[in-house]
């Protein structure tokens, strides 16, 4: 069973070594390597851009974007002015790009954004923007290929709604057999505890908000 440091970020011990710098849980790596070879096997480089990512991560997007040292995006990924915002404003602004930290999913070891660098366009960078990914975009044939593909593996898109609370992540798939119980585990008294004695920027009305957002942001609809 995973712990509350593990649901939050905040520890490594349920993590093995994807490839490189990448890190999953034994049984999303094993079944995240069945479906890349079978990806090249139709002609894709399947890769990971982000797999597990720790809570000092997640805290310092976070508070970088709250303090305005990292651009907040709109719908249409052109940067916000934040001056003007007030503190629950501007964190649900956050929230449409970014999660809290100890409440991100890459936390698991359950999740990755995932890409072809073969499809990338020489001299274009990753911006992992829906764009990328629809129809007319450079990852539209991989795209396809996971939608058709990768529940196989008992993978799925989390954030699949242009009408929820996260944007739209048609690159973010998550490891189903291990997700849906590090759902059923997470809750808020365990993200209150992760961050008892920590910098979170607005914590204050985070705090005094936490059952909104975990409706709206945190919590995936059936």
């Amino acid at each position: 069973m995973m712990t509350p440091e593990m649901l939050t970020g905040l520890s490594t011990d349920h993590l093995v070594t994807l490839a490189g710098n990448h890190r999953l849980q034994f049984n999303a790596t094993k079944a995240f390597l069945a479906m890349q070879k079978d990806a090249a096997k139709a002609g894709f480089k399947l890769q990971p851009a982000s797999s597990f990512r720790d809570f000092t991560r997640q805290q310092t997007i976070w508070n970088e974007k709250f303090r305005g040292q990292r651009p907040v995006l709109d719908d249409h990924n052109q940067p916000l002015n934040i001056s003007a915002m007030g503190e629950g404003e501007l964190c649900e602004a956050i929230l449409r790009w970014s999660a809290l930290p100890g409440a991100s999913r890459h936390h698991w070891g359950t999740e990755l954004d995932v890409y072809d660098p073969f499809l990338l366009p020489q001299g274009k960078k990753l911006l992992l923007e829906p764009w990328e990914y629809e129809d007319g975009g450079y990852f539209e044939p991989l795209t396809h290929w996971l939608t058709e593909n990768m529940s196989h593996y008992d993978f799925y898109r989390p954030y699949t709604r242009h009408d929820a609370g996260v944007a739209y992540e048609p690159w973010h798939i998550s490891y189903w057999p291990i997700s849906h119980e590090a759902e059923r585990l997470f809750d808020g008294n365990v993200l209150l505890n992760a961050w008892q004695g920590r910098d979170i920027a607005g914590i204050d009305w985070l705090r005094n908000n936490l059952s909104y957002l975990f409706e709206k942001y945190i919590k995936i609809a059936d």
